[in-house]
């Protein structure tokens, strides 16, 4: 928890605060789990809305907004994929999409004026808690361990930790546990110093507070989409270097 004090002195912000309660010993972010569920719920509803709209494509159909963007999205992750798995893989292309959408509205949601008070925020973003980030990591990795074994075979994908020497296996065996980490706290990191900036410029007399929050929500909402992006790409490298060599090595053996 990080303490704000305004100009005035009078009080303070806190952040880092979560609405909590416990259940059989267990802690959980009220506020966290209510954000992720929403977020979650728009990504579906912005999935169905651009089915709808696909499926009932006609000749002078002309494509919405939304359409657009979600095609745009599609085709740049499905680009990555193929670059860096040599095709459009029908697991790890949805996947990643469905990361960066999900991602992207928990960072935007930081964005939305739900806050009652400086002790309560209705929406806050999901991605400024470890809980969602380290989630999001470990189904990620868990995944990318997954499609290594099923591409490499068990013995295949374990003997690469012994790559390209034997004496490396435990550095090898620490970065791979090492990138969930990573991963989780690249994210939150960067949304939750958005959320202490917003905060910051929520003590600035109400007279001058337009103009600094006008900014500085414009370009948090960009680098919203550049984590999402980078999360994303980050999972399709994982899972390239999981499989790398398998694809080659079939290539080669089609070739002979």
């Amino acid at each position: 928890m990080i303490a704000l004090l305004p100009l005035s002195g009078e009080s303070s912000i806190e952040i880092g605060e979560h609405t909590t309660r416990t259940w059989l010993g267990m802690t959980f972010n009220i506020d966290t789990i209510i954000s992720t569920l929403v977020a979650g719920a728009v990504v579906l509803l912005m999935g169905f809305a651009v089915r709808r709209v696909v499926t009932r494509k006609t000749e002078d159909h002309v494509p919405t907004k939304l359409q657009l963007i979600w095609e745009a999205v599609v085709g740049q992750v499905n680009k990555q994929v193929e670059e860096n798995l040599g095709r459009i893989h029908p697991f790890v292309a949805p996947l990643a999409i469905s990361l960066f959408f999900f991602i992207l509205i928990c960072n935007w949601l930081e964005l939305l004026p739900t806050e009652l008070n400086h002790d309560l925020h209705l929406l806050p973003a999901p991605t400024a808690d470890t809980n969602l980030t380290y989630a999001l990591a470990a189904v990620t990795m868990v995944s990318v361990w997954v499609y290594g074994i099923r591409q490499k075979g068990a013995r295949g994908y374990f003997k690469h930790f012994l790559e390209p020497f034997p004496v490396l296996l435990p550095l090898n065996i620490l970065e791979e546990l090492v990138k969930p980490i990573t991963l989780a706290l690249r994210l939150f990191g960067n949304i939750f110093a958005g959320g202490i900036m917003l905060a910051l410029i929520g003590l600035i007399p109400i007279a001058a507070l337009w103009i600094p929050n006008l900014l500085w929500k414009s370009f948090d909402a960009a680098i919203g989409v550049i984590q999402a992006f980078i999360f994303a790409l980050l999972a399709v490298l994982y899972f390239a270097m999981a499989g790398a060599g398998h694809d080659d090595h079939g290539e080669a053996e089609e070739t002979a």
